[in-house]
């Protein structure tokens, strides 16, 4: 018995002639990260920034430095006297507008970002007192940096829009062709020196920030990211996470 043969008539030539597609015999598998890994990545965007938040409330706690963006909160906060929650929601919205010339588009996380971490801070500062003796504040700091690592990779992980201030970084850094480690430099250093002038407080635990939370998350990024890409192409790609640079940004 011979094999049989699927006969596949030809388009006709010429102009005007009808345009004959012959469907594939295979069903098109479906790109993964579309609909399947959402979830995850919504669930694990939404633990990224619980702990970011409840990581900023410790080392607010510790009283041994902030990091550069957070000492302007401290400091707002101090000069108006609201909560450094809200403070952080509010300045997190007017980064957003300054994306507006820069031509940046928010994502559900960048939305997520700007509300939520203020709330669990001022809720997480509620339930945490300060504590008196050196040792437990050191302890508290570097517990409260470590979190913070862990969960800056898996915010960047889960790839649904960058934080606000992070987003004014790359913005910058696209419109001036400078390059990333300055832009990041000369953002950092003037609105640390802003909220230190505002009573922001700087120290052992800023410079601590500064030097462990881009090892940390670099460490842990590649554990938690969640690959969105089409097979065969390479990570970071696409839909893929953007790769962060050295020093990773802070989340809020």
């Amino acid at each position: 018995m011979g094999r049989r043969t699927r006969r596949v008539e030809q388009p006709a030539s010429g102009p005007g002639s009808p345009e004959v597609t012959t469907p594939s015999p295979y069903p098109r598998r479906p790109r993964p990260g579309r609909g399947r890994r959402l979830p995850r990545r919504v669930t694990q965007l939404l633990l990224g920034l619980l702990l970011y938040g409840v990581s900023l409330a410790l080392v607010l706690r510790a009283g041994l430095g902030l990091a550069p963006w957070d000492v302007l909160h401290q400091g707002l906060a101090e000069r108006t006297g609201v909560s450094i929650g809200v403070v952080l929601i509010v300045v997190s919205f007017v980064v957003l507008i300054a994306w507006v010339p820069l031509r940046q588009r928010p994502g559900v996380g960048t939305i997520a970002n700007a509300l939520l971490v203020g709330v669990v801070v001022d809720a997480t500062l509620a339930v945490v007192d300060d504590v008196g003796p050196w040792g437990w504040r050191v302890l508290l700091m570097l517990v409260g940096v470590g979190l913070n690592g862990l969960a800056t990779a898996l915010y960047i992980g889960a790839s649904l829009g960058p934080g606000s201030r992070d987003g004014l970084m790359t913005g910058l850094v696209r419109r001036t062709g400078r390059s990333v480690r300055l832009v990041r430099t000369s953002l950092e250093v003037a609105v640390l020196v802003v909220g230190f002038a505002l009573g922001g407080t700087v120290g052992i635990g800023t410079v601590v920030y500064a030097v462990a939370i881009g090892p940390i998350a670099h460490l842990l990024l590649p554990l938690v990211t969640v690959a969105t890409d089409a097979p065969g192409t390479r990570a970071g790609a696409g839909n893929g996470p953007a790769v962060p640079p050295r020093g990773l940004p802070d989340v809020a």
